[in-house]
């Protein structure tokens, strides 16, 4: 089914009768040439870039809940380029450069919207570190531009300049920055994979591992036993507990990350705003709501929802930054598990057990890595080699130092 205006116009005059699901409903075979367990953003691309890219016709995504149920449909929808971290830089920019053409690719309505992303900075410190920032991004071939406070505010008027604690003195802004709706993303991906034979099956939990000298050969789920001599997880925040189905253990943690949304109100919020002194993010959806989130909740949990304590203080943010919105009613929030490295930085490799490959760590960036992800991982499962975009994301580099710090924090899950 192709989706073009003209397609659109039909269906309006015939009372839609002519769509059709996006995918299909599929029932798990016997055996498949590979899996990927997890049916979000990461794993959808993966099968959907496996089928297109190496010619795999038969794979499966095993979804434990429904298409979109995960991280994919629980973030703020924030995609941008990154900066500073050889490794990373070259990373996002590729992913960014896949966000702008994927709605063509896909023959999907994205929604993506590159409205500029601006990182406000508090001091003349943040303003040197921002300057360098944008120095890099520009190096490997992003955009990045320097605003003074009148520059700033002449975009964004609305803002608390001059608050006590952390008056604003500019910002750097990514043009190209912006966000993508989320779910469109798990559909598109869903349909496209499904267009090329991968079987999405959903209500499918893996509950174990069949591995014969180590070497797995397949998996155990709700809904009986699969083959496959590869299998890829992207499971997210479920990283850990899955593998040790597996024997070992991974070198992450699960956190909640939480993300609020307000009643529609007319757009005023033309770009995506961070705060870092308030660590506090703000767009504003098509539909008119302020989509808007903060830090972790900072204790382990597998939860999908968080704690009030965090819930205040993304709202004392949003107050001290944007007064203005102080009487739009909040509508709903939500909890994402995030799976978080030491180092800030994602693994994309083979695990100790010879077949079972691993995309997990993703900490606060993992929606908008989502088709360098995909491409990656797919790469990686298909020839067993690393795809130079992920050469740099071994689960080894904890053991020999190599980290990748996102932040230059150190290397501590609770600082990333």
């Amino acid at each position: 089914m192709h989706f073009s205006g003209y397609r659109v116009l039909a269906e309006a005059l015939r009372g839609g009768k002519g769509w059709r699901p996006f995918w299909r409903k599929a029932a798990p075979a016997d055996e498949y040439d590979a899996i990927i367990i997890g049916g979000g953003g990461h794993g959808l691309a993966t099968a959907y870039y496996l089928a297109r890219e190496h010619g795999l016709n038969r794979i499966a995504v095993l979804e434990k809940g429904w298409v979109g149920s995960g991280n994919v449909g629980r973030n703020t929808t924030i995609v941008r380029a990154t900066y500073m971290i050889p490794g990373n830089q070259e990373f996002y920019s590729a992913s960014l450069k896949m966000w702008e053409t994927l709605a063509q690719d896909l023959n999907f309505n994205l929604m993506y919207s590159p409205r500029g992303l601006l990182q406000l900075f508090h001091s003349d410190g943040q303003r040197d570190a921002f300057a360098r920032r944008g120095n890099a991004m520009l190096i490997q071939g992003d955009d990045a531009q320097l605003l003074d406070r009148e520059g700033l505010r002449r975009l964004v008027p609305y803002l608390d300049y001059e608050q006590s604690r952390y008056p604003v003195h500019g910002a750097l802004l990514h043009p190209r920055g912006g966000t993508v709706r989320h779910d469109a993303v798990a559909w598109a991906y869903a349909r496209a994979a499904d267009a090329r034979g991968v079987d999405i099956i959903e209500n499918c939990e893996v509950t174990g591992f069949d591995i014969t000298q180590g070497r797995v050969t397949g998996v155990q789920t709700t809904r009986g036993a699969i083959r496959a001599p590869r299998i890829g997880m992207a499971v997210a925040g479920r990283s850990g507990q899955l593998v040790a189905r597996a024997g070992f253990r991974l070198p992450v943690e699960s956190h909640i990350l939480q993300a609020f949304v307000t009643e529609g109100l007319k757009p005023f919020v033309h770009h995506v705003i961070s705060y870092g002194m308030g660590h506090f993010y703000i767009s504003q959806s098509d539909k008119g709501g302020l989509v808007f989130g903060g830090d972790i909740d900072f204790y382990p949990s597998y939860a999908q929802r968080g704690n009030l304590p965090m819930a205040e203080h993304v709202m004392e943010a949003a107050m001290t930054l944007m007064p203005a919105i102080g009487r739009a009613r909040v509508l709903r929030n939500w909890g994402g598990i995030m799976d978080m490295t030491p180092d800030g930085s994602p693994i994309i490799d083979q695990s100790p057990v010879a077949g079972l490959y691993l995309n997990t760590g993703w900490n606060y960036g993992g929606f908008k890595a989502i088709p360098a992800s995909g491409l990656s991982f797919a790469h990686l499962i298909a020839t067993g080699a690393p795809h130079p975009l992920a050469r740099r994301y071994r689960l080894d580099r904890f053991a020999t130092g190599a980290v990748l710090d996102e932040e230059g924090t150190g290397a501590t899950h609770h600082l990333h």
